[in-house]
């Protein structure tokens, strides 16, 4: 007997059934299929069956198989052996083994991490209730206005999703608890204050307002807007300060909805982080134990498992994080040779290259690049790859061979010198206006980087050219035919069951993207940007065309890949001295891609969940505008209200550290430009040769992958080998590190010797980690840093902060007053 036919047997199977979950153990309401109809104004009416079309015979059973494998055929995250087995079941010729085969593949995800963490089937539960649009506009308007105010404050705390999710279910369940299940009529909308039991749907309606709105911090353009009022004292108004952030975040909106078609419907598209918020509802609104025979002996509940995780991560960050810090940075090494500055550049972590990564710290883990549990391991191990060939063997090379004098400068940092070795007074080359003084800049110094630094602008430039070329080679021909599909051709479970629902029309989204492409042009014409009509229309193509190829990575990965460096380039060449131009163009060729891709996160997210597309729609669209006017708000209230905002020796640290790098960046990137810095004869120019050589790689892992179409070649990804690391710096290569050895360990290791141990609780250890750490570092922060209370001076917190490492000042040779470094004309 073949394996495929012990695998999947002659006998008809059902793969309907997720692996860890029980429809038994649903909760709140009935579980019923989706298809039945409730008279929901969300549904169609239409009784859709949730089993697509059965074959009828071997042809077309081997037809299926076919469009199957041809789908598969690249995709990272489609396991090898189930690839293996599907080419098997085409040549047995059994036609029962082709329908079970079919049936297990489309019936339920064919990917054990979604398997894990979504459910297959749909419950018949509301989504569209007073009680998730009061909770969800109220997290709302708490979140947008303390991550403003806390954006503006260094160090800087973000409140993330997450810990919404976990207020959100005490606040629900007490609603629950308290309010009257009473109809009410308010014209002719009608709506009921306690619908039963607070569900799953409603649950996700109020994470999905926070995700769009908070989740990832306070919005971009606030950025750009405290560089324009603190730095460059350019004040117009609130009506300019509406327009430019209501315009960014939701034209992301609007493309996020047109690109529905490649970027959440495909059951390729998974987004890992998605998963972590799925098994959280799951844990939270069923306390159900655990069948031990299908998790390696573990019983305890899915509930209390993430509450006892929730509880050690939350107790534990008090001693890195406060008591101890020796333990974020376990740089033991400079601790022998403190004043050591190879020791340092080598062995440190937090300039330095960390060649022993050891860190006690879940700050540290996922503090730039997420949950390591999250990113499938082939993610994590191209990562790896990019951070070791360059991050170490290359620079290494380049910072010890002085090629870029790196001699005078750190081996890792995110600042910019000048020819003394001292951080670039950017203030020196400025005239009155804000502009590039030539003669100033020709006096004083080039711009310098750090080893890592500038080796970071050229992976950028790579990874750019190598996403173009792998999403041709790749996912090109799946992009076409998404394309040219309708949306009855998906076979996805999970876009089957939601047809039960009535679409939101892409024509919404296009009216969405035309008013606020219209709000884009009446900010630049309306106000005094000096960004070109021409200009803004490219930084919007940027968004447009860049959102599904680095949509696509993301969902696969869990990372992404940024445009800030592509967007500051080109801005930089199309219109040189005009920093004000250069951050709008920025924003709107960057961020607005970047708002498209969470958007499309979130649509995943309520695809997952099953929750109507409409309510979908209006949610997230009314709260992203809520929240623009309430940051905006916070925003105008701080600079009018706090004492000194904004500068350096602000004494409640209300310094403005994002508003600051962005006054710099644009100095950097709209006054001296990259012609200074990249172009032939200037000191950078080598790294444009990365360009190349990212365009070649991605043709060398595919033809090396079509001629050995078994082997690991099929999972190298030149652009996350390349951008994977788009965080360093500010990141370290100690984050990124720790980050792929823990990474290693669950997605790697635990996931494939036990397999039912990790689809059971490996996403719900990840929120577990994540929430404890967020609110313990919540309450150190109100509690303790505001207040200016220090935890009793010891070793531990006092001898480990004075290395060169920590200092900033391992560099070889020190530029000798009266002195300089580097070229004498520029």
């Amino acid at each position: 007997m073949s394996f495929i036919t012990k695998r999947f047997g002659s006998q008809p199977v059902n793969a309907s059934e997720p692996e860890s979950t029980s429809r038994d153990s649903a909760s709140n309401g009935s579980t019923e299929k989706a298809g039945t109809y409730t008279g929901d104004a969300n549904t169609t009416g239409f009784n859709t069956d949730r089993k697509q079309s059965v074959p009828e015979n071997e042809l077309e059973a081997q037809a299926e198989l076919k469009a199957l494998r041809k789908k598969h055929l690249w995709d990272p995250n489609f396991p090898q052996d189930t690839l293996a087995d599907l080419d098997e079941a085409r040549h047995t010729h059994d036609l029962q083994v082709e329908l079970n085969m079919v049936d297990a593949l489309t019936e339920n995800s064919p990917y054990p991490e979604v398997r894990a963490a979504v459910r297959n089937y749909d419950e018949d539960v509301p989504a569209n209730t007073i009680r998730a649009w009061v909770i969800g506009m109220l997290l709302t308007t708490i979140g947008s206005a303390m991550n403003m105010l806390f954006s503006m404050r260094s160090p800087q705390l973000i409140i993330t999703s997450l810990v919404a999710q976990l207020v959100a279910y005490p606040i629900g369940y007490g609603w629950q608890l308290t309010f009257p299940n009473r109809q009410f009529r308010v014209g002719k909308l009608k709506f009921n204050l306690n619908p039963g039991p607070f569900n799953m749907k409603e649950h996700t309606i109020i994470v999905v307002m926070a995700n769009c709105t908070f989740g990832g911090g306070a919005a971009y353009a606030t950025d750009t807007l405290l560089a324009q009022r603190a730095f460059y004292g350019q004040n117009l108004g609130w009506g300019f300060d509406l327009l430019l952030t209501i315009s960014t975040q939701m034209v992301g909106y609007g493309i996020a909805g047109v690109l529905r078609k490649f970027l959440v419907r495909p059951a390729s598209m998974i987004y890992p982080f998605n998963l972590v918020n799925t098994s959280l509802f799951y844990a939270l609104h069923d306390h159900t134990k655990t069948d031990p025979t299908k998790s390696h002996g573990w019983s305890i509940s899915r509930y209390r498992y993430f509450f006892y995780v929730f509880l050690g991560s939350f107790v534990w960050y008090w001693v890195p994080g406060l008591m101890a810090p020796f333990l974020s940075v376990f740089a033991f090494v400079t601790w022998i040779r403190p004043n050591s500055p190879v020791i340092n550049q080598l062995f440190g972590g937090v300039t330095g290259l960390s060649l022993i990564p050891i860190t006690f710290d879940w700050t540290y883990i996922s503090g730039y690049i997420f949950s390591p549990l999250v990113a499938p391991w082939f993610g994590i191990a191209n990562t790896l790859i990019g951070m070791v060939v360059f991050f170490w063997f290359t620079a290494i090379g380049i910072h010890y061979s002085n090629h870029w004098y790196n001699a005078y400068l750190p081996m890792s940092d995110s600042s910019s010198y000048d020819n003394t070795g001292s951080t670039y007074n950017v203030s020196r080359i400025l005239t009155p206006e804000y502009t590039l003084d030539l003669a100033a800049y020709q006096a004083y110094s080039p711009l310098f980087l750090s080893t890592t630094f500038s080796l970071s602008y050229g992976l950028s430039f790579a990874g750019i050219a190598a996403l173009i070329t792998h999403t041709a080679l790749f996912q090109g021909r799946e992009i076409y035919d998404r394309f040219k599909s309708s949306r009855t051709d998906e076979d996805d479970i999970h876009t089957r069951l939601m047809r039960k629902y009535k679409e939101a029309p892409d024509w919404w989204y296009m009216v969405i993207l035309v008013v606020m492409v219209g709000f884009c042009f009446a900010t630049i014409y309306a106000y005094p940007t000096h960004l070109t009509w021409w200009a803004l229309i490219i930084a919007l193509l940027i968004s447009l065309i860049w959102a599904v190829p680095i949509g696509m990575i993301f969902a696969f990965t869990n990372i992404e890949i940024g445009l800030n460096v592509l967007t500051e380039f080109m801005v930089g060449y199309m219109l040189p001295g005009r920093p004000t131009a250069m951050m709008l163009f920025k924003t709107y060729g960057y961020i607005t891609m970047t708002q498209a891709v969470a958007f499309v996160q979130d649509l995943k997210l309520g695809h997952y969940m099953k929750v109507p597309p409409r309510t979908m729609f209006m949610a997230q669209t009314i709260a992203t505008i809520w929240s623009c006017i309430v940051q905006v708000a916070v925003m105008n209230w701080a600079l009018g209200t706090i004492n000194n905002v904004c500068a350096e020796e602000q004494p409640d640290h209300y310094t403005c550290p994002n508003g600051r790098v962005f006054f710099t960046a644009s100095v950097i990137w709209g006054l001296i430009g990259p012609a200074r810095i990249f172009s032939p004869g200037n000191l950078y120019s080598s790294l444009l040769y990365f360009w190349l050589v990212g365009a070649i790689l991605p043709f060398v892992f595919y033809f090396g992958a079509r001629a050995f179409p078994k082997s690991s070649i099929r999972y190298l990804n030149a652009p996350i080998i390349f951008s994977g690391t788009g965080n360093l710096p500010p990141a370290t290569p100690l984050n990124y590190l720790t980050w792929g050895i823990v990474g290693y360990v669950f997605n790697k290791y635990i996931k494939n010797k036990y397999r039912g141990w990790w689809m059971r609780f490996n996403y719900i250890t990840s929120a577990g980690l994540d929430i404890g750490l967020a609110l313990s570092t919540i309450i150190i922060f109100l509690c303790l840093q505001l207040t200016n209370t220090d935890f009793p001076s010891w070793w531990g917190n006092t001898f480990v902060f004075t290395t060169m490492d920590q200092l900033d000042t391992a560099v070889n040779k020190v530029v000798a007053t009266g002195e300089t470094f580097g070229p004498t004309t520029w």
